[in-house]
């Protein structure tokens, strides 16, 4: 469990950095941290990743505005937060392009395909909202480093722009996992339905559910969101789905 620092082609991110104990080595994950960015709660949940086995990299995805926490949180966020939290975040997120994150992604990868402590082969990646996206985004522009792929109420996955990480489809090899909330506007049955086609189209090995009566943000503790028995079931699917994918 310690902070590390990542060389990027536009800077350092700064990063969380953990795993089992041993020596190792042992297969790696890459958290996509969600809008909140990278916090107590994302720590505790690579913590728990790393307890079934995994090396888990938690990067600071908006390390070009400095280092985390970029936006001061409150230790629990409620509806009456969120408003002004995301007058700060939404100019953090409109600034990364879809081809600087994946420059970025290329130095995760790099960083943990050179650790001692991380077994030879493919990672697993997993995304939460925003995190989703750069997910799938990330197994699509490095087939060959993506061994397993999963995504939670995540957020403009399938949108009709020509951006979109959808259209990426044609080019993943790793097997997807998807677990949408049912009451969430940011991924509406259409992105849905879109995202499940262009899977099957292309081939992938995938599931994709939805979350009854979850809300957008289900796994996140700190947040007014959460829901505990979503959460459950996402730690199931999620390891279920490393277990197959990962080199023990």
């Amino acid at each position: 469990m310690t902070s590390v620092d990542i060389t990027t082609r536009d800077g350092t991110a700064d990063a969380y950095l953990t795993g089992p104990a041993g020596s190792g080595p042992f297969p790696a994950v890459l958290l996509y941290m969600d809008a909140f960015g990278l916090r107590p709660h994302l720590r505790t949940m690579a913590d728990r990743l790393a307890s079934a086995g995994y090396v888990v990299l938690v990067p600071n995805v908006f390390y070009r505005a400095g280092r985390a926490p970029v936006v001061e949180l409150p230790d629990y966020i409620d509806p009456a937060a969120r408003p002004e939290l995301f007058e700060r975040i939404m100019p953090l997120l409109r600034s990364l392009t879809p081809e600087a994150l994946m420059r970025d992604a290329e130095a995760y990868l790099r960083f943990l395909a050179d650790s001692p402590l991380v077994a030879d082969g493919p990672v697993g990646i997993t995304g939460y909202c925003m995190g989703a996206g750069l997910a799938l985004r990330t197994a699509g522009t490095f087939p060959d480093r993506v061994a397993a792929a999963a995504g939670f109420h995540g957020a403009n996955l399938a949108t009709e722009a020509g951006d979109s990480p959808h259209l990426l489809a044609d080019r993943i090899t790793a097997e997807l996992y998807f677990a949408h909330a049912d009451q969430d506007a940011a991924m509406p049955p259409e992105q849905i339905e879109r995202l499940e086609k262009a899977l099957a189209e292309a081939g992938v090995k995938h599931r994709c559910e939805v979350y009854a009566g979850a809300r957008h943000g289900y796994t996140q503790a700190d947040t007014a969101a959460y829901d505990a028995e979503a959460a459950e079931r996402h730690w199931d699917a999620l390891l279920d789905l490393f277990s197959r994918t990962l080199t023990p």
